[in-house]
């Protein structure tokens, strides 16, 4: 035998007191409202952000569809998208329209060259 039964005991009964000894821990219920609010408010403020006529004007300029746009916002993790608010909400008025499209033209870069999206053509293996 391996082990003897004094030391199988001696591990139970530390493993028993180890589960006993209380833990610090915080817990709030957390209500069905705040989770939905706290994705949907960020992703609301994008899509408001994306609705405006110069904000689409620059994107089809770009040769951006507004649509793969909108499908990579719905993407976007809870993180991302609150990042990606806060950036909006950081522009100067008027101005900075460029530099989020150019973020945006990242995104989308970085993903289809991730094969997630297939936005950009020169991203794709050549077929021969």
């Amino acid at each position: 035998m391996l082990f003897s039964k004094k030391t199988i005991a001696a591990v139970a009964c530390l493993s028993l007191l180890g589960a006993s000894v209380p833990l610090p821990a915080q817990a709030a219920l957390v209500g069905t409202e705040q989770v939905l609010h706290a994705d949907g408010a960020a992703r609301q403020h994008i899509r408001s952000w994306l609705a405006r006529q110069d904000v689409r004007k620059v994107l089809l300029a770009n040769g951006v569809d507004p649509a793969q746009v909108q499908a990579r916002v719905n993407a976007l993790t809870d993180q991302e998208a609150q990042d990606f608010a806060q950036r909006i909400d950081r522009l100067p008025a008027g101005g900075g329209v460029l530099e989020i499209l150019f973020a945006v033209f990242v995104i989308l870069l970085i993903t289809d060259i991730l094969g997630l999206t297939k936005v950009f053509p020169f991203t794709r293996p050549l077929r021969h």
